[in-house]
């Protein structure tokens, strides 16, 4: 990251036009972790208000508690998107029976990101194609895919619909790889994160609004920690994030420790 921002700052554009140019925002969903009904519902009455219309929920430990959480997500926010992540915990038949019993409810989640354990291949296709048969509902592999050889293992068995691309699993070089590959084979992108500030976050950002390729935009970290160490960068409106012109990343790290800056 650091070698490509400073190339971008070295001739004065900001990362997103380095990257293509093609948008200089995104929109972000966000995320309800594994929490009670109660406080699901809480935590989606506040993004509602904040301007959130994609939810994103933390499902896989109990699938009837799931299911309860979804019932009072919808009474709060009943306009809203569900992107359901299971983070590998179900089996292919329970996160089938959750779209079978979501249909019930009358709610299809735009997507079902890896529904199965990472190394469940058989089960990863499963899925995918009792959603999409049944429910028009789309499949991203996440923790199944660690590089370029596990897309082109989805990509040419047709084991997932959406790939999720995060920097800090695949490296710079390494998604831009696999984007090239999906992209080539009409498969859908996602970009996602793990726990992170601002800096990788806004990087990612500006990937996603430069290359302007993802359906999926999934970087809400930065939101949902206690403090922003983080000065300059994207401006973030609700779910929108906007980048500005400045060279490069635009962001500074404070350093508390020695009253210090570092420019990113």
């Amino acid at each position: 990251m650091a070698v490509i921002d400073a190339v971008a700052n070295s001739i004065r554009i900001p990362l997103w036009r380095l990257f293509g140019g093609a948008s200089n925002t995104v929109t972000t969903d966000i995320t309800i972790p594994i929490v009670t009904p109660n406080e699901a519902a809480q935590l989606a009455a506040k993004y509602r208000g904040q301007g959130f219309q994609t939810l994103k929920l933390k499902v896989g430990k109990n699938l009837n508690s799931d299911i309860e959480v979804l019932k009072a997500i919808r009474l709060v926010h009943p306009d809203c998107s569900f992107i359901l992540d299971a983070n590998e915990g179900y089996t292919a038949n329970q996160a089938i029976e959750v779209l079978d019993r979501l249909n019930e409810m009358g709610v299809t989640p735009v997507l079902f990101e890896q529904p199965v354990h990472r190394d469940d291949w058989e089960g990863l296709r499963e899925v995918s194609i009792a959603a999409m048969e049944k429910y028009r509902v789309a499949v991203a592999a996440d923790e199944s895919c660690r590089g370029l050889h596990d897309a082109q293992k989805i990509i040419h068995g047709n084991l997932a619909h959406v790939i999720n691309i995060k920097l800090a699993k695949l490296g710079v070089l390494g998604a831009l790889e696999v984007i090239d590959a999906a992209r080539k084979a009409g498969v859908a992108l996602m970009i996602g994160g793990m726990v992170e500030t601002r800096i990788a976050m806004g990087f990612a950002g500006h990937l996603a609004a430069g290359l302007g390729c993802f359906s999926f935009i999934d970087l809400d970290t930065p939101l949902l920690l206690s403090e922003d160490p983080v000065y300059g960068g994207y401006e973030a409106s609700g779910p929108v994030y906007k980048f500005k012109n400045a060279r490069g990343h635009g962001g500074f790290l404070h350093l508390d420790n020695n009253n210090g800056w570092v420019y990113m």
